[in-house]
Parts: structure tokens; C-alpha cells; sequence
């Protein structure tokens, strides 16, 4: 009884100061994913075509940071994924993806890490030539940043935890790693933001 008012009481106060975070039915706080790259909705101009890193076919390559705080108990790995749902009309019908990332054991990374990465591996984008785009599988294997070509978009930093390393290699493609997903998220967060065109 004693407990239950206890919580009751905390989430009382979260919900007055305007506590973003969550809990879940146990009362344990929620898994969440935060930005410094997004400021008020906002992505910067740096992690796309307005920023000043690219490759060496023209693709945005400086990559977004992120941050998650409360994975659950268990988690072993970490995987992500990166859209442009906003891509559909645009690009002859599918979501663009920008980035693929898994077994990925940090709570943390930082900006441009997808350029050196040596610690968690990483997936095609839709800059591949197999997609639609003009590049190589390998040079697309890596983050592709933002390029809306009519109007600002929004774009879905999708974060999973996982209990289990994936079998994949880099190069992997986005279908694969969910397959491996399958059965083996423990929690998932999606982290929105706005890039202008």
C-alpha cells in the first residue's frame, strides 16, 4: 500500500513539471532516444544537403547523434533505422531509407560516427543503385543524410533493443535485419525530426 501510494504520488509530480519520460505497467521508465542534432523538431542543417560533408558521390554522409537512456533489463544489442516516409510521392513509391545500424552495444552514439565505425555494423541505404539511387552497395552502406527535393520532411530515427547480437555483415539489407529481429525486441522508440529543403 505503502508503495502504491509512493508511485502514485511520483507520477503525480512527473506529470505537473511536465516530465517527458513515461513508465511502463510496472511502473519502470519507458526507453527513450534523444537528439542533439534536434533542436524543437528541428534537424540541423549539418546532418544533410545543406551541411558541408559528403562523399564522394555528392551523398550527405555526416551522420546524426543520438542517445538512449532506460533500455530494458536484458538488452544485449542495439539497432536502428533511419526514413524519409515523407519520400513516397518523390521517389517513385517507397520510403527512402538513410540509414541502417546494428549491434550497435553503446547507449550513445556520437555524430559522424557512421564514417569510421568499427564497433557495430552497418546496412544499405536508398542512395544504392540496388534501390533506386546512383551509388554502389559498399559506398551505401552507410548514413546517407537528408535531401528532400520539394518540401521539408520528416524523418523517424527508429531505435530498437534488442536481447541478442544479429548474424548480419556489413552491407546488410533493412529486410534482413528485421527478419533477425524477429522475436527479439524488448523495447522500441521512434525519434522524429523536421530537415527543410
Amino acid at each position: 500500500m505503502k508503495k502504491s501510494i509512493t508511485a502514485l504520488f511520483l507520477l503525480t509530480i512527473f506529470s505537473i513539471i511536465g516530465c517527458e519520460k513515461s513508465v511502463n505497467n510496472k511502473g519502470e521508465m519507458k526507453m527513450t532516444v534523444t537528439s542533439t542534432g534536434i533542436v524543437n523538431g528541428q534537424i540541423d542543417n549539418k546532418y544533410g544537403k545543406h551541411g558541408d560533408q559528403f562523399n564522394e558521390n555528392g551523398m550527405p554522409s555526416y551522420s546524426l547523434p543520438f542517445k538512449i537512456e532506460n533500455a530494458p533489463e536484458g538488452t544485449v544489442t542495439y539497432a536502428i533505422m533511419l526514413e524519409d516516409k515523407d519520400a513516397f510521392p518523390v521517389s517513385g513509391g517507397f520510403s527512402w531509407i538513410h540509414w541502417t545500424a546494428a549491434n550497435i552495444t553503446k547507449t550513445e552514439v556520437m555524430e559522424n560516427e557512421s564514417v569510421k565505425a568499427i564497433d557495430f555494423i552497418q546496412g544499405v541505404n536508398s542512395w544504392t543503385s540496388m534501390q533506386g539511387g546512383s551509388q554502389s552497395k559498399e559506398a551505401s552502406s552507410f548514413y546517407g543524410g537528408m535531401a528532400p527535393p520539394d518540401a521539408p520532411h520528416v524523418y523517424e530515427l527508429h531505435v530498437y533493443a534488442l536481447d541478442t547480437t544479429l548474424d548480419l555483415e556489413n552491407g546488410f539489407n533493412m529486410n534482413d535485419m528485421y527478419k533477425k529481429m524477429d522475436g527479439h525486441v524488448l523495447a522500441e522508440y521512434t525519434l522524429k525530426g523536421t530537415y527543410k529543403n
